[in-house]
This record gives structure tokens, sequence and C-alpha cells, in this order.
């Protein structure tokens, strides 16, 4: 992030792949209005006003192995997974 000048990671879903959903991650300057801001651990995560009642509860890891570098989504609203990894099925959470 410090290589690209951007000072918050944005977390969020989308419509895609075989399962319906997908995680999306991008870069970003600064918070928009609706975001939810996320801090744990000195990291600063904001997340889409769209996404929160799809990432509520979630929890996101980086995980290195001897074969991959990557974000790990532990979400208790995901609901199923397509094959690949990518897609996913989420139900929103609901409301207490």
């Amino acid at each position: 992030m410090d290589e690209r000048g951007k000072g918050y990671l944005r977390v969020g879903v989308a419509n895609g792949g075989c399962a319906g959903m997908e995680y999306v991650m991008d870069y970003a300057d600064s918070p928009e209005a609706l975001d939810e801001v996320v801090q744990d651990k000195d990291v600063t995560i904001l997340v889409d006003a769209s996404a929160v009642l799809f990432l509520l509860g979630a929890q996101i890891d980086y995980e290195t192995t001897p074969l991959h570098s990557k974000f790990v989504f532990n979400n208790p609203n995901e609901t199923d997974a397509c094959g690949c990894g990518i897609s996913v099925t989420i139900e929103p959470a609901k409301a207490v």
C-alpha cells in the first residue's frame, strides 16, 4: 500500500462467478461517506457500505504458504463456495 501511495484497503462483494458472488478488494485514498471503518491489530480496512451485511462477523487473514500468498475470508454468512475457490454464495446477516 505504501508503494501505491494509498492509505486504505477497501473490501466488498460483487455479483459474479458460478456461486453468485465474489470478494473484491481495492486500494483507497480515504473512506467514502458510508464506508464502515474497521481497525484491528494496527490495520485499518474499509468495508464498502453495500457489503456490510454480507461481511458482518467475517474475519480476513493473510496466509502465506510455500505454494501461495493470499487473503483468506472466514465468513459466517457464506453458505456455499465454488470448487475454484473464487466464487461464493453469501446470505446477508439477519437483523437481531
